[in-house]
């Protein structure tokens, strides 16, 4: 009785499987800023602090300095000229001082960690619980 319907159920699993392992893969490892080097080649997520950050003209690409002061950071923000664009404000400016998230593929630039960000999205302002050093969630 109704073996019209089996073909059916075996695609829709086969779907759920396939979503479910998409999904997975695309699950962000969470590490600190201090160990993106032990990273490279890795997409992960990383919180941290903004120690610094510098505009280049002409060509408006901006770095972030994240875990420390230029040139002893743990990780490099590396923000191109016309991705820049796409936040609304100077991110050397708005995120100084302040705990960020950020999730992209670590890539080695001249022997330091950076992560290249293309969307605002990836960049974002949290708040930190200073005691355990994790972000705060807000439910």
């Amino acid at each position: 009785m109704y073996a019209y319907l089996q073909p059916m159920k075996r695609l829709m699993i086969c779907c759920i499987a396939l979503a479910a392992f998409i999904y997975s893969a695309k699950a962000q490892t969470v590490i600190a800023s201090k160990d993106a080097a032990k990273h490279i080649g890795d997409s992960v997520t990383v919180t941290a602090k903004v120690f610094g950050g510098k505009l280049f003209t002409p060509s408006n690409m901006t770095l972030l300095d994240l875990g420390g002061e230029n040139p002893n950071q743990d990780l490099t923000v590396m923000i191109g000229g016309l991705d820049r664009a796409k936040f609304s404000g100077a991110p050397e400016v708005d995120y100084k001082g302040k705990d960020v998230t950020v999730t992209g593929k670590i890539i080695s630039y001249k022997g330091k960690p950076e992560i290249v960000v293309t969307n605002p999205k990836q960049l974002k302002l949290v708040m930190v619980d200073n005691m355990r050093n994790v972000p705060v969630k807000f439910e």
